[in-house]
């Protein structure tokens, strides 16, 4: 007899072997032994046509001694099992849902060999190279279950496109306060950034989802997503609203929220756009007068941040939207997380702010960065070494830590100069200096700021609206932080019309303030 015939039964064996063991792990392994028995015993089988009685008579025998061999009965369930098992003649295209539907439920009928190749290469966005390390097999061996496994879904699901399996993308990142380094110290977020936990979040975001449902949504077995929930619940970036229905507790950004910034932003601040450039400009001129250090920046491009400074300092004094401070996180600090889905092809508004102070050090610096302003360069703010390094060369004329310059060198904070000098590329205040700016800017922005929290006011209320409701923590502060991000509005509306000139090619909006003598 024909050994292929085996062949067509292997799916059907394992959602036998799947409906009389308790786990996924024994439904592999009891799936295996009826299969190799069959295989064994088939030779001795001489008429064909008996061949799937014979076959489940075989499975029947394997079974009872597979139980004894356990030591115990098992319930006759499998958590990661479809409640359907789809046949070849059962399944008709009745479009991606059906089709979708069809793929999860092979996925979970293939044996681990290929199930969990899949769920690696695909969720978990693993290379070959670190899935052959994972589980300490050969590259080729990869190579070919990953094509095997291809074969098998795409046998009965010819129309089948590899983007099926793709799954969501997003950046997950932080903010708050914590002591992260992004290195030996890593953020939350790595925790959670495989690609299968994303698409969790991503479908948790607008309403609950049960771990059945998750399971139908991204195409994987059930026990991959209790998993993974399990992850995301002790890392408390979802919460379980209802028994066995888990919602995202933090903010994904979409386009819709681009969207509603590019109907509502600009139009909102027309009536005194004039006003606030005008402002902005008379605290420009102001402030070349203060003696601080300037970096050797153009005129031009300190407009920028003189501008940001005066927007941060009026967002302090004059806003009085809520901003809820955060509950402590299972580290120990206080940050939540936040996610973005955008294209790019919606500008959501907002003025970016990382901040970092050297107060594991004698310093008495920090450093601000201030991102997505319009035609400035991103940078990312210093850790506490490169701080003390550059106060060190402003206020000492050295530094004994010769290392942290180095690196400071390289990622273009400080540039040695061919005379063996050094030059530190951000501007620096002292308090006095701040002192001086900031009553500049309140001379000029405070008699607009009562129009000014009115627009902004008005502009949030339907912004909130965006989000969904148990998120109102986290709305409100990114809501009260459009006071300052409206900064940023008002540039791109002043470099459309010819108000101002671009900024250089490789313009930073950063300063080093101090803030304790």
């Amino acid at each position: 007899m024909n050994i292929d015939i085996i062949d067509s039964y292997i799916e059907k064996v394992y959602g036998y072997a799947a409906n009389h063991t308790y786990s996924r792990d024994e439904a592999d392994e009891l799936s295996q032994e009826i299969l190799f028995t069959a295989v064994r015993e088939l030779p001795k089988l001489r008429d064909e046509s008996k061949f799937e009685p014979w076959l489940w008579g075989v499975a029947g025998n394997v079974t009872k001694r597979f139980r004894r061999h356990m030591g115990k009965q098992r319930a006759m369930y499998s958590y990661d099992m479809p409640e359907n098992l789809f046949y070849e003649d059962d399944f008709t295209d009745d479009g991606e849902e059906a089709l979708y539907d069809h793929l999860r439920t092979k996925i979970s009928m293939l044996s681990a060999i290929y199930r969990d190749i899949i769920i690696l290469y695909y969720y978990d966005s693993l290379s070959v190279k670190q899935i052959s390390e994972k589980l300490s097999i050969p590259e080729g061996t990869v190579t070919w279950r990953l094509s095997e496994a291809r074969k098998k879904l795409k046998k009965e699901c010819t129309d089948m496109k590899e983007s099926v399996l793709r799954p969501k993308k997003m950046n997950i990142d932080i903010y708050g306060n914590g002591n992260y380094n992004g290195k030996t110290i890593p953020f939350p977020s790595v925790y959670i950034d495989d690609s299968l936990s994303q698409n969790i979040l991503y479908y948790c975001y607008e309403e609950a989802q049960s771990i059945e449902e998750l399971s139908k949504l991204c195409g994987v077995p059930a026990y991959y997503i209790e998993e993974r929930i399990d992850n995301l619940l002790n890392r408390e970036a979802i919460i379980e609203v209802v028994k066995g229905k888990y919602q995202t507790d933090f903010i994904i950004f979409s386009d819709k929220y681009g969207i509603y910034c590019e109907e509502n932003a600009e139009k909102s601040l027309m009536p005194i756009m004039n006003d606030i450039m005008c402002a902005l400009e008379d605290i420009a001129n102001e402030a070349e007068s203060i003696d601080f250090y300037k970096a050797d920046k153009s005129k031009e491009d300190m407009f920028y941040l003189y501008g940001a400074m005066a927007f941060a300092y009026a967002s302090e004094k004059y806003c009085k939207l809520p901003y809820p401070w955060f509950k402590k996180k299972y580290d120990g600090n206080e940050w939540n997380y936040i996610g973005n889905m955008e294209t790019g092809k919606h500008k959501r508004i907002g003025v970016g702010i990382q901040m970092c102070a050297n107060l594991g050090s004698d310093g008495v610096f920090n450093h601000t960065v201030y991102n997505s302003i319009p035609g400035i360069k991103y940078r990312q703010m210093m850790y506490d070494n490169y701080i003390n390094a550059c106060e060190d060369l402003l206020y000492k004329g050295s530094c004994a830590d010769v290392d942290s310059v180095a690196n400071a060198i390289k990622d273009g904070y400080i540039i040695k100069r061919e005379d063996g000098s050094f030059f530190v590329t951000t501007p620096s205040f002292t308090i006095e200096q701040t002192q001086q700016f900031e009553k500049i800017a309140d001379k000029y922005l405070s008699p607009i700021m009562p129009e000014y929290s009115d627009i902004v006011n008005n502009f949030i209320q339907g912004y909130k609206k965006l989000f969904p409701k148990h998120l109102n923590d986290d709305a409100d502060r990114l809501c009260q932080n459009m006071f300052l991000g409206m900064y940023s509005v008002i540039i791109e509306h002043a470099q459309k019309t010819g108000k101002i000139k671009a900024p250089s090619q490789n313009c930073y909006c950063d300063v080093i303030t101090q803030f304790k003598k």
